[in-house]
């Protein structure tokens, strides 16, 4: 494995780069608020299959920096797709597989919608994750709302404060809560804690949950894609969902006449009891072996 940087037009994207460069392209994305790490035991059965595995840490995240100064720190949805496009065309990668959790999957999710040319298949944790950042979303029943208490604290000036003076303690306790069935060590939590003292962590994370409540303006160059996204539209690709049963969020709903109005090609979908948020940490071999499925359909 090693630790790479490719610059696009907004990013120097830092990422780890693992197997044989000759293999099919796998892309792992991670979510907010973990990193690359989190697919740490993901990686060897891709490599076993022979692929090229590419792990970026998101903007925001690690080593991963913008090239200039004064580009807008900015997470909107269409904005992270984009730098999976990014990623993969200054790689010259014109195919690959996707695979993400949390802020990741909204990002493969898009990237799926948007460039079908350039995605193989995608394994979605979580299912659909596309947002409907045009039209504000009615309010919810309480215990929802309460889950949520992190959005709502990223909405104010306590909340951003909050997050820039005690951001371990915040996500450590995200942590805990999204996947309340698992420990995590001081070991495992501190291998991805130095990710979150990138410099640029806390304006990113709160522009996401800013501009998802239409709180915080967007980039005028994602305005049609924001609209096009808030029809929710269909993931063509082939595609295997994968849930954990034990979430924070409280146990999935499942809808398989949804699930396949929004992935057509769905190939498969699977409950995972025992693991919540984090399924790469918590289900590593479901998350592999998805891949491989999908990828040996090709």
């Amino acid at each position: 494995m090693t630790i790479n940087t490719v610059r696009t037009e907004i990013l120097d994207i830092a990422y780890e780069d693992h197997g044989s460069e000759n293999g099919f392209p796998v892309i792992l994305l991670h979510g907010f608020p973990y990193d690359v790490r989190s697919w740490d035991d993901v990686v060897p059965p891709l490599i076993g299959e022979g692929y090229h595995v590419l792990v970026p840490y998101l903007r925001g995240y690690g080593p991963t920096t913008f090239v200039r100064e004064d580009s807008p720190r900015v997470a909107q949805q269409a904005a992270i797709a984009q730098d999976v496009v990014d990623f993969s065309s200054a790689l010259g990668i014109d195919r690959f597989a996707v695979a993400g959790f949390d802020w990741g999957n909204r990002a493969a999710c898009i990237t799926s919608i948007l460039r079908p040319d350039l995605v193989a298949c995608q394994v979605a944790i979580g299912g659909y994750s596309v947002q409907n950042t045009v039209l504000k979303n009615p309010p919810s029943d309480a215990i929802t709302e309460s889950r949520l208490w992190y959005q709502w604290y990223f909405n104010t000036e306590q909340g951003r404060v909050g997050l820039q003076e005690n951001r371990r303690d915040i996500i450590r306790y995200l942590w805990k809560t999204w996947s309340p069935k698992w420990e995590y060590t001081d070991e495992v939590f501190n291998r991805s804690a130095p990710s979150f003292d990138n410099p640029d962590f806390v304006a990113v994370a709160i522009h996401s949950y800013r501009h998802r409540h239409m709180n915080a303006p967007g980039e005028s160059r994602f305005l049609e894609v924001e609209k096009h996204l808030s029809s929710q539209p269909p993931i063509l690709v082939p595609s295997i969902i994968l849930r954990g049963m034990d979430s924070g969020f409280g146990t999935p709903d499942i809808n398989l006449e949804s699930d396949r109005l929004h992935f057509p090609n769905l190939v498969g979908s699977k409950m995972i009891s025992g693991a919540g948020h984090d399924l790469p940490v918590q289900r590593p071999l479901e998350v592999s072996s998805a891949l491989i499925d999908l990828i040996d359909q090709l």
